[in-house]
């Protein structure tokens, strides 16, 4: 199966989970996973959630930032991928100047 992010509109999201500022996305959703290019613009954040049914991975292509999963702090840069595996709470902060560009795979459990 071939997923053609070219094909898939990028769309901008205020505030995701609460969070501050804007990101900008491309979705690829089916009921078992999400595939996720994000762009965290400066200053923006994805707000505290909780992965109920899900793990979240993050891998960082670019920027820099920082996760809180379960009250712990993580920097993000480029080459590092953050886990928030199911049943725990995270959220994502550009602390940099650039986006934090960002692949975001969900898979469901």
């Amino acid at each position: 199966m071939i997923i053609d992010f070219n094909t898939i509109n990028e769309v901008k999201i205020p505030g995701m989970n609460n969070g501050t500022g804007e990101m900008s996305a491309q979705m690829y959703m089916d009921p078992n996973r999400k595939i996720i290019p994000t762009r965290i613009h400066k200053g923006g954040s994805i707000g505290l959630h909780t992965h109920q049914t899900s793990d979240d991975l993050n891998y960082i292509i670019s920027g820099i930032g920082k996760a809180i999963c379960d009250d712990k702090e993580e920097i993000l840069y480029a080459g590092t991928c953050h886990l928030c595996p199911k049943g725990s709470s995270h959220s994502i902060i550009n602390t940099g100047d650039d986006d934090l560009f960002l692949l975001t795979i969900v898979i469901e459990r």
